[in-house]
This record gives C-alpha cells, structure tokens and sequence, in this order.
C-alpha cells in the first residue's frame, strides 16, 4: 500500500508540482514542463507499479512475476536519477536571475528532493529491492535506512520547500529575512545523512552479514539486536537527531518570526487604508 501511494501517486505529484512552480518563477518553458511531466508519469506509474511486486517474491507466486517485478524494482532507479540531475540543472537555474534569490531556499528545497530521491528512494531502495538482497534483508534495518532517507529526503523536504513558497508569496520582500533558513536547510539534510550514514545504514549491513552467514532469524534475534555493535550504532543515532532537531527548531523559529509581522495582503491594505484616509 505504502509504494502504490508513493510510486503510483506521490512521485507524479512531486514531478508535476516542482514543474509547475519552476514554471511559474520562469526557469523552464511551461513546453518543457509539460513533456516532462508526461514522459515522468509514464516511466513512474508504468514502472512503479509493477515494481511494487517485490514485495510479492516469496509468497507464492510464479517465476514469471519474480521477474517483473525485479526488472521493474531495478528501472525505478532510472527516473530518480534523471530527478536528481534536474535538481542539480535547477540548481544552476536559480542562480541565472538576480530576483530568484528570494526564492533561493524554496528552490534549494526542490533540489534536496531530487538528490534523496536519487539516494534514498534509488540507491537505497534498490539495494534492497531485487530479489536475492530482498530474500536477506527484508525487515532489518537497510529498509529503514531507504525508508528515512527517502520519506522525509523526498516529501519532508518537498513539505518544506512548497511551505516556504507560499509564505515568501504571503510575505513582504522587506520582511523575508532568510538568515536562519541557511543553517535550518543544511542541519536538517546533514542531520539526515549522519542519521542514515552513521547509524541505520551500518546496522542494516551488519544484520545483513547476520542474515547471509546464518539466516534472517539470527539477525533479528536478540543476539545481534542487543549486541554491543548495534547498541553502539545505535547511540550513534543522537549526534544526527541532534544536528536534524536544530535545523527544525530553526526553521519553526523563522516561520514564527515571519508570521508574527502582517502579511502581504495585510500590508496592501493597511497601506490603501492610509493612502484614503490622508485623501
């Protein structure tokens, strides 16, 4: 249920949303963003929803879907590559014209989701997902490794960046002081990557070798689960949660801020109130 949401539905709608706000601010002809979003909703909802089939490899089905699944599972990859090469070209969009810059970390955003959906969504979550790695490693800590990296890599920030667009479109630009949305960007991506790099993601290739040598009841078994090895990568867990809770307390404290003065629409008005009242 979890992928036929996020393969079938999320992945076209992060597509088509990113597409149309680059649009709108100018940095791709709304031509180009149009057979983007085609092409993409044909290779995700095509290959994404047959590649949700992994999760029916061992439970009694044929070879033939197996193999579907498999060939689909490893094609996801493809499109969350192309999407991270067009965060980083959009990247080198937002700096073409002086006026994006208000727009700077919304678009920064956009460009984090399609960096954690090339990492966490393609590289992790293929690493897990054909059938002999699925085999061993189903339900061991290489799933939460993909599954932290690419739900909050991929919609968190995507949350954050469309947040960040519409209260820069609420905002007065002499209000938009952005000086903490620089640290509250780079925490929470960093705390992220040291959350998985450091802690899941070892854990997940230690059970791994468990599961290989022995067998996946061995590495779920308290033995591993409560070694000294684990217990440690799991204390190595507070350094990122720590980095990641400091990113999101700034980025509250600038939303607070921001949404404390009177918004554009209030501005206007106030100031057409003035202008009537001196007349």
């Amino acid at each position: 249920m979890v992928h036929l949401w996020v393969e079938g539905f999320f992945e076209v709608f992060a597509t088509a949303i990113i597409a149309l706000i680059f649009t709108r601010l100018g940095l791709i002809h709304a031509k180009t963003a149009n057979s983007a979003i085609v092409l993409e909703t044909i290779v995700f909802l095509f290959g994404g929803i047959l590649g949700t089939l992994h999760h029916l490899y061992f439970t009694g089905t044929p070879t033939s879907v197996i193999t579907v699944g498999a060939m689909f599972s490893a094609l996801e990859v493809v499109p969350l590559a192309l999407v991270g090469l067009e965060g980083y070209r959009n990247l080198q969009r937002a700096n073409a014209a002086p006026w994006v810059a208000s727009y700077r970390w919304p678009i920064l955003c956009f460009v984090a989701v399609g960096f954690w959906n090339t990492v966490g969504a393609g590289l992790l979550g293929f690493a897990i997902n054909p059938p002999i790695a699925l085999y061993y490693l189903q339900g061991l800590n290489m799933t939460a490794a993909h599954g932290h990296a690419a739900l909050f890599g991929v919609y968190g920030m995507l949350g954050i960046g469309l947040l960040l667009f519409c209260l820069r479109g609420l905002s007065p630009r002499e209000h938009w002081q952005d000086k903490l949305l620089k640290p509250a960007f780079w925490a929470m991506n960093i705390g992220l990557g040291m959350m998985v790099f450091l802690s899941l993601l070892p854990a997940g290739i230690y059970q791994a070798w468990a599961s290989v040598s022995q067998g996946l009841w061995y590495a779920r078994s308290p033995e591993i689960i409560h070694s000294a090895v684990m217990t440690a990568l799991v204390w190595l867990r507070v350094p990122g949660d720590t980095v990641f809770s400091v990113g999101v307390v700034l980025l509250a404290l600038f939303a607070w801020r921001l949404l404390r003065r009177p918004t554009a629409v209030q501005a206007a008005t106030a100031s057409g109130k003035l202008a009537m009242a001196r007349r």
